[in-house]
């Protein structure tokens, strides 16, 4: 898959390091002894200790980029508990001077109440600055693609919610800002770290990929997904219209993989027992939201297994869809629907034996829900400044 020419090279710094890589920086740049560089990196990430080891002769040398700011941060309540959107600073000395030397990324906590009534949060973190995919509905897709982010400033997301916000989450979607198909070396590199036992140590099942349909995306990181340690990794698509002439009308991507392309690569995605491919649809009023779309849903989904009477119809199910209420962008030319028209849809969905649950809206006021999330240099975004520790 060609590189992205705006992506920053792969760096030494602890975030973006497994154990082992840092282990052997370590030893490398100071001669640090194995105990001692991962006593370091345990500490770092586990109680966020940027001060366990020194590996230069400046302290203020070795730590410098290890983590980004926190600069500002907006919350919301919902039914579930408090909403947290969080921008993180991240640099590029390229850009300064087109007046964009300190450039912001968006990140989301949502919180979720299990079975068993105890809160967790899903931390949605960005893969770049911006995106090139320009989706009509999406806040990001109307920035352009500014630059991608390394490994450590995807992880450093993680790690800020878990050290500055204080809220350590279970789940991590790469649902924010960016495709992260486009910046797939980066994604797999940040994951690597945050499935790390002596780091983060997020179970591999409880990270899901999302993509617009990028085709080469999802076959290559297909085959990452075959090895040892990655079998359990989740994929979502944004799908949001069933035939070619809509989803081409709203999404560009869908000129160059249509949805036979997309559901090809779709089947040949590697399967594990309970892991399902997730189908993420906005629901927008006047543009994908008719008896027939659901129709058409129902038909894509079809070889993915659909439901009978409550049962599964032949094979064994591979997607569940996911109805999202749009959440309006800035200067958008729709409105959000009403709950009515979202009810009725997810009733034709169940009604034609497609797997679907409807996902709940939050942080939309705030410009923290799914596709409103964009940079306020770019945009022009008034947020509040946070309260963090550290």
């Amino acid at each position: 898959m060609p590189q992205d020419p705006h992506a920053q090279p792969l760096e030494r710094s602890p975030l973006g390091l497994t154990s082992d890589e840092f282990i052997a920086s370590a030893k490398e740049l100071a001669g640090v002894a194995r105990p001692s560089a991962l006593a370091a990196y345990r500490a770092f990430f586990r109680t966020g200790d940027v001060d366990a080891i020194s590996l230069r002769n400046s302290e203020s040398a070795t730590r410098e980029g290890w983590t980004l700011p926190v600069t500002r941060s907006l919350r919301e309540e919902s039914p579930e508990g408090e909403v947290v959107k969080f921008v993180t600073g991240v640099r590029g000395d390229r850009f300064w001077q087109a007046g964009l030397e300190d450039l912001e990324i968006e990140s989301v906590l949502i919180p979720m109440i299990s079975s068993s009534g105890a809160r967790t949060y899903t931390l949605c973190v960005s893969s770049q600055v911006g995106c090139a995919m320009g989706c009509r509905f999406c806040e990001t897709g109307q920035m352009g693609l500014i630059r991608s982010l390394t490994s450590a400033e995807i992880v450093a997301q993680w790690w800020n919610a878990t050290h500055k916000i204080g809220i350590r989450p279970k789940n991590i979607v790469f649902m924010g800002m960016g495709e992260p198909m486009d910046n797939l070396d980066h994604v797999i590199q940040a994951i690597s770290v945050l499935k790390d036992h002596n780091g983060p140590h997020m179970p591999v099942s409880q990270v899901t990929v999302s993509t617009v349909g990028r085709v080469d995306g999802i076959k290559r990181l297909g085959e990452k997904v075959r090895e040892h340690g990655w079998h359990r990794l989740g994929l979502a698509l944004s799908l949001n219209a069933p035939n070619d002439d809509d989803r081409s009308s709203i999404m560009p991507v869908n000129k160059r993989w249509n949805l036979a392309a997309v559901q090809e690569a779709l089947l040949e995605w590697p399967r594990r027992t309970g892991n399902k491919v997730c189908i993420e649809y906005v629901l927008i009023p006047g543009v994908n939201d008719t008896r027939r779309h659901a129709e058409q849903i129902a038909e894509f989904m079809r070889p993915f297994g659909l439901l009978q009477g409550g049962r599964i119809a032949g094979k064994a199910l591979m997607a569940i869809l996911n109805l999202i209420p749009y959440n309006p962008r800035r200067h958008s030319p729709w409105p959000a629907p009403s709950e009515e028209s979202v009810d009725q849809f997810l009733a034709w969905l169940i009604d034609l034996g497609v797997f679907a649950k409807r996902r709940r809206t939050k942080g939309r006021e705030m410009m923290g829900a799914c596709g409103q999330l964009g940079s306020e240099k770019i945009r022009g975004r008034k947020l509040v400044q946070a309260t963090v520790s550290g």
